[in-house]
């Protein structure tokens, strides 16, 4: 399997089960968004959701968030078990910050917990630097890492 499988569209309301699920799978209790907040994200007009499919079945998707002051902020990657180190993750962030880019936005943002050693690893390839330490981000016990990088697009 390989990432020129999925095919990559915008996010629209008939998907909302299928990702609410996927985030369930992919994050523990606590961490994972409940549906009302899940449905803030997609919803939120300032953002935009690129979904993956393969087969006509969603394996992933991102969920990102711009501001005014034109930064980007990731604020889900989630890629079904079964389609993990395909390249889905890289296809997903490619597309976002390609998206980010063509918006004129200079940065973007995400956090991770401490202990996601694999999403560290992933980002870090990617070009993003810890920009800071954030104690008891999650389930307000696990400290999480705000990671930024520079886009093309605000030049």
């Amino acid at each position: 399997m390989s990432a020129s499988e999925f095919t990559l569209r915008d996010y629209t309301s008939r998907d909302f089960e299928s990702l609410w699920k996927l985030d369930q799978m992919c994050f523990v209790e606590g961490i994972a968004y409940t549906r009302d907040e899940l449905s803030y994200f997609l919803s939120d007009k300032s953002g935009f959701t690129i979904v993956a499919e393969r087969k006509s079945e969603i394996q992933g998707f991102i969920v990102m968030q711009r501001n005014k002051s034109k930064t980007g902020h990731v604020i889900t990657i989630d890629v079904h078990d079964d389609t993990r180190r395909t390249g889905l993750g890289t296809l997903l962030m490619d597309a976002a910050e390609s998206r980010l880019n063509s918006e004129k936005c200079h940065s973007v943002f995400l956090e991770v917990a401490v202990d996601n050693l694999p999403a560290i690893s992933f980002y870090k390839r990617r070009g993003y630097s810890v920009l800071k330490t954030i104690p008891r981000y999650y389930m307000n016990s696990i400290d999480a890492l705000m990671l930024g990088k520079e886009l093309k697009g605000g030049n």
